[in-house]
C-alpha cells in the first residue's frame, strides 16, 4: 500500500514514515498542497495523511482539489487550535482527522481502518497484497510470483527488487534507490550490482530477455516494470 504523507514540519513527516515503514507500507512525501496533488498524479496513492496549516496550498484547499479527481482515503491532520478548519476539512471530503500531537499506534489504527473500509466497499480492485502488471503478478503473502500463470522462482533479492518496481508500477527508480530500497544500506557504485540482479531477473520472467516486456530501463534514469 502507497501512502502519502503531507506536513510541512518535516520532523513531523519523517517520524511517520518510520513507523508507517515499519507497518510495511511504501511512504511518499509532500510538504505543501501542490506537492500532494503532483504526487497523486504521477504515483498510485491509496491513503493521504495530510496537515491542514501549510505555505503555498494549504490542507483544506488541496482536499478540495484532490475530490474533484478521486476518492483516495485522506486522513486530516489539525492542532487543537484548528478545530473549524477540522470542520471545514471534513465537510470537504476528508474521511477522518487526527489531533497534533498524536499516538502513533492511534494513526496506525485510523490509517488501517480507513484502508479496510476502502477495500471493503470497492476503492481498490485488487487485495493489497497482490500486485499484476499484465500477466506477471506477485502475491506477497505467499512470496509468490508468476508469469502468465507460470511460477518462476527468484533469490530473496531479486523478489524484493522485482517486489518494489511492481508495487510501483510505471515509476522510474534510479540505481542508487533500487540499492538503498532492497539491500538496506547507502548505495556506494551500485551500478554492477543491481544491473547483474536485474539481468538474472529478466532472465526469469522475460520471454525475450533483450526485448523486455516488463522490466524496462529507462536509459540515465533507472528501471521501471511497466504499467500494463
Amino acid at each position: 500500500m502507497n501512502i502519502l504523507v503531507c506536513d510541512d514540519d518535516i520532523a513531523i513527516v519523517d517520524a511517520i514514515e518510520i513507523y508507517l515503514e515499519n507497518e510495511g507500507y511504501q511512504i511518499y512525501k509532500a510538504f505543501n498542497g501542490i506537492e500532494a496533488i503532483e504526487v497523486i498524479r504521477d504515483y498510485e496513492i491509496h491513503l493521504i495523511i495530510m496537515d491542514i496549516m501549510m505555505p503555498k496550498m494549504d490542507g483544506i484547499r488541496a482536499t478540495m482539489k484532490i475530490r474533484e479527481e478521486n476518492n483516495i482515503p485522506l486522513i486530516m491532520l489539525s492542532a487543537k487550535s484548528e478545530d473549524s478548519d477540522k470542520i471545514i476539512g471534513l465537510n470537504l471530503g476528508a474521511d477522518d482527522y487526527i489531533t497534533k500531537p498524536f499516538n502513533p499506534l492511534e494513526l496506525i489504527a485510523r490509517i488501517k481502518s480507513q484502508l479496510r473500509r476502502y477495500t471493503t466497499f470497492g476503492g481498490l480492485e485488487t487485495k493489497s497484497h497482490v500486485y499484476q502488471t499484465g500477466g506477471l503478478m506477485i502475491d506477497d503473502e505467499s512470496k509468490t510470483i508468476t508469469v502468465d500463470g507460470e511460477e518462476v522462482h527468484l533469490t530473496p533479492v531479486q523478489y524484493k527488487i522485482v517486489k518494489l518496481l511492481i508495487s510501483n508500477a510505471g515509476r522510474v527508480f534510479s540505481i542508487e534507490e533500487i540499492y538503498e530500497k532492497v539491500w538496506n544500506e547507502a548505495a556506494h557504485s551500485p551500478e554492477n550490482t543491481v544491473s547483474v540482479h536485474i539481468r538474472k531477473i529478466r532472465e526469469k520472467i522475460e520471454i525475450n530477455p533483450k526485448e523486455p516486456k516488463y522490466l524496462k530501463v529507462v536509459w540515465g534514469v533507472g528501471y521501471k516494470v511497466e504499467k500494463i
